[in-house]
């Protein structure tokens, strides 16, 4: 972290000396942007796509107004918001280059247990499990790019500068979304009214989840401190074509490459993903709002798939249920179950949301089948997980629950159960900083005598103190 921490401050640093020279133009822009008011949400149903109306807060938009188009907002104002705003309120003013950054900082006080039997590998129990308690976890930060390159047009680029799994600096993602038609002809303006079309390596869009999960240093829009036990998120390449009209329509088609990383090697073993979104999202009156999706994700081959395994940045839960010779690569997803679909998935997800004043419902319903390598029989893990949050002191405040269950066929455990419950609240002490507070348990049922997960449970408290702007 220190040596994340030191290379941000150096890129600062450089961008600030006299060596580093801005063109009049830039300047210009800068300055521009520095006196541009604070963008106002949309109210009521007068603009019927909910996506278009950012979360509001209660705090003076007291760092800067958004100046990049068709982005959500780092801080508070983005809770809630899914896909990025098709008809948002940021004005084009030219080309601009923004900084942001999420910073997030966990104290864990959690106890584990399991009943598995002994299982001695060179003169060591891997069934004997890690002793844990109170303490701090690593630091995680995120630094994040935004290029307006023309109107509607932006380009993005993420990095995580400290994770639980790499303490060095690591790109996340990189890509292009387009909302207006680079090119002047009247048929393509028609088209990009609702069209918009986002190509390079980015955070697939499957299921909502992702969009209310902790991403490494971004804790603000998760009311929760842990994920899903099943967590769908993977950064692949490719291209995603939206089609988002004012009657609150969500329309998605992707393909990506099926990896979390670029390759041309054993072209035989892997083949593309598809991906698919249809539902809606509407503001139907001042107090109500509703959206429901449906996803679906499919690959038919691969080398080494990720759907379920491409988080970079690791679980919030350290060490638990780990053996007492885990290292880093080993408990990086602690708490977390992944089915093993390497080879061929097939994933699909219903996710409704209901927002009435200060009462949110969020629910996940999910079923997954698939192979990973050697394996003949095609297995199936359903999850479920239902969010109940309740915001209140005008939005400063707010309480929430979660329920999270799973069961399926893992490897080596054809009847493995997993449930997790979590009970939440959280304070903005401004628009930009977020304390909250997690108590959580979770127990193992049906799991092999040898398998270290066997009678297992975890359950304490978690604190996080998150920054984003």
């Amino acid at each position: 972290m220190k040596r994340s921490i030191f290379r941000l401050m150096m890129t600062f640093a450089a961008v600030s000396s006299p060596a580093f020279r801005m063109s009049a133009q830039t300047e210009a822009l800068v300055q521009t942007a520095a006196t541009i008011k604070p963008s106002q949400p949309l109210k009521g149903d007068s603009v019927p796509d909910a996506a278009a109306v950012p979360q509001k807060t209660p705090f003076a938009n007291s760092l800067s107004a958004l100046v990049i188009q068709h982005r959500r907002p780092l801080d508070q104002r983005g809770i809630n918001v899914f896909e990025a705003p098709k008809r948002d309120t940021v004005t084009f003013r030219g080309s601009r280059l923004a900084w942001g950054a999420a910073f997030s900082q966990q104290f864990q006080s959690l106890a584990h247990h399991n009943t598995a039997e002994a299982l001695v590998v060179d003169g060591v129990n891997r069934n004997a499990l890690m002793p844990i308690g109170a303490g701090f976890n690593n630091s995680v930060a995120n630094l994040y790019l935004d290029a307006q390159l023309s109107e509607g047009i932006r380009v993005t680029v993420t990095t995580y500068m400290s994770s639980a799994r790499h303490k060095e600096t690591w790109v996340k993602d990189g890509y292009i979304l387009i909302d207006k038609s680079p090119i002047d002809l009247p048929v393509l303006n028609s088209l990009m009214k609702d069209m918009t079309v986002r190509v390079g390596q980015f955070e697939t869009n499957y299921g909502d989840a992702h969009f209310r999960r902790s991403d490494n240093g971004q804790g603000f829009y998760n009311p929760f401190i842990g994920n899903l036990i099943m967590d769908a998120f993977t950064v692949e390449i490719g291209g995603e074509a939206y089609y988002r009209p004012t009657s609150g329509l969500i329309a998605m088609v992707g393909i990506t490459s099926g990896q979390d990383e670029g390759t041309v090697t054993k072209p035989g073993n892997r083949g593309p993903a598809y991906l698919a979104k249809l539902g809606f999202d509407r503001q139907l009156s001042p107090l109500l709002r509703a959206r429901l999706t449906g996803s679906l994700y499919r690959v038919a081959k691969s080398p080494e798939n990720v759907l379920f395994a491409g988080d970079r940045a690791g679980s919030r839960y350290q060490y638990v249920l780990e053996n007492n010779a885990a290292d880093v690569g080993v408990q990086s997803w602690a708490g977390s179950i992944q089915p093993g679909f390497g080879s061929k998935v097939t994933a699909a997800v219903i996710n409704p949301f209901i927002k009435y004043g200060a009462l949110e419902l969020f629910g996940n319903a999910e079923r997954v089948t698939g192979l990973d390598e050697g394996e003949r029989v095609v297995r199936t893990v359903n999850q479920y997980a239902a969010d109940l949050v309740y915001r209140l002191w005008s939005d400063r405040m707010y309480v929430a629950g979660r329920y999270n269950s799973l069961h399926g066929s893992l490897p080596g455990n054809d009847a493995a159960r997993v449930t997790r419950s979590q009970l939440g609240a959280g304070w903005f002490v401004n628009q930009n900083m977020l304390l909250k507070g997690e108590w959580v348990r979770q127990r193992y049922a049906g799991f092999a005598s040898t398998d270290i997960r066997s009678g297992g449970h975890f359950q304490g408290f978690m604190l996080e103190a998150a920054v984003g702007f």
